[in-house]
């Protein structure tokens, strides 16, 4: 079974939608992890966003990518800028990917606009991870 690794700064939004939907793309052929180079929490407006599409990331925890240094990775998403610069090496043959997403965190304006911007980036991610799971991970 193939091992996937989302990568981003916090950990806290980009990444946990990836991997809600890479888990929904994926069906159970390979195991999906997320992480960040830092922690900072699930962000309450990614579970909403994604709960709104019917994918629940309520009990997903924001992790720590060192917590994972031991797994043999298959392949390494990063999908920011920052996480792309920090990406630790793993010790596996592990392929990376990149795709820079806008941060949704960063929206600024009422709650109705900023969450029109996490729904616009979820479905940039969504459209992203389906096509991963294509392209990359076969049927069982």
């Amino acid at each position: 079974m193939k091992n996937i690794l989302v990568l981003c700064t916090g950990n806290s939004c980009r990444s946990q939608i990836a991997e809600g939907y890479l888990k929904h793309f994926v069906q159970g052929r390979a195991k999906v992890y997320s992480a960040g180079v830092e922690t900072h929490g699930v962000n309450p407006k990614a579970i909403k966003v994604m709960a709104l599409d019917e994918i629940d990331i309520s009990a997903n925890t924001s992790n720590h990518v060192n917590e994972y240094v031991n797994v043999p990775f298959d392949y390494v998403i990063t999908v920011c800028d920052n996480a792309q610069e920090r990406c630790p090496y793993f010790p596996t043959k592990a392929q990376r990917f990149h795709h820079n997403f806008p941060d949704p965190a960063k929206a600024t304006g009422s709650d109705d606009e900023i969450m029109l911007e996490f729904s616009r980036v979820r479905e940039m991610i969504k459209t992203y991870c389906r096509e991963f799971i294509e392209k990359h991970v076969q049927e069982a």
